[in-house]
């Protein structure tokens, strides 16, 4: 092998993965994109991502859970009752045919829990899996971004689901 030719294999392999694992994923008619998490301080005990999921289809699907390598991982919509924000958790999010649905600060979040002094640092990513509940598993990678104007979890309470 010429010392070009194992040059350029080597720059290859170097920014394959790159390439590989971008930034918008999709499967079946489902299209997720920009997953991210917010920058935590060293403090904090959870962390919240977010997405958008668009249905292209013509029948709805259901994120019916997160999976990561944190003790808990949740899906959360933020809500402001009488002047106080709540959490609620969601066992479900309904993605309509033909429609987005957004998890943003302020609204919808995927909490990762469990952080112990081990922060979501600017710049770290965070592998994941969606779990829909036709389309099936998704592998997706959370960036983590310095995002401003995120809730402060801390000061919220955390309900579950009523039960059916």
């Amino acid at each position: 092998m010429t010392s070009l030719t194992r040059l350029m294999t080597a720059l290859s392999v170097a920014l394959l993965p790159g390439f590989a694992m971008g930034h918008d994923y999709t499967l079946g008619d489902l299209h997720v994109a920009h997953p991210h998490a917010a920058a935590t301080v060293a403090s904090a005990m959870a962390g919240a991502g977010y997405l958008t999921i668009l249905n292209s289809g013509a029948t709805d699907d259901v994120l019916i859970g997160v999976e990561a390598a944190f003790p808990r991982v949740m899906m959360h919509d933020s809500t402001v009752v009488d002047g106080i924000a709540r959490m609620e958790a969601l066992d479900r999010v309904i993605v309509p045919a033909g429609e987005t649905v957004t998890f943003a600060p302020g609204g919808m979040h995927v909490m990762f829990m469990g952080l112990d002094g081990d922060p979501l640092d600017a710049g770290e990513e965070v592998p994941a899996t969606l779990i829909f509940e036709n389309a099936g598993k998704l592998e997706v990678v959370f960036k983590v971004e310095d995002v401003t104007g995120t809730m402060d979890h801390g000061a919220m309470t955390h309900e579950m689901p009523a039960s059916e």
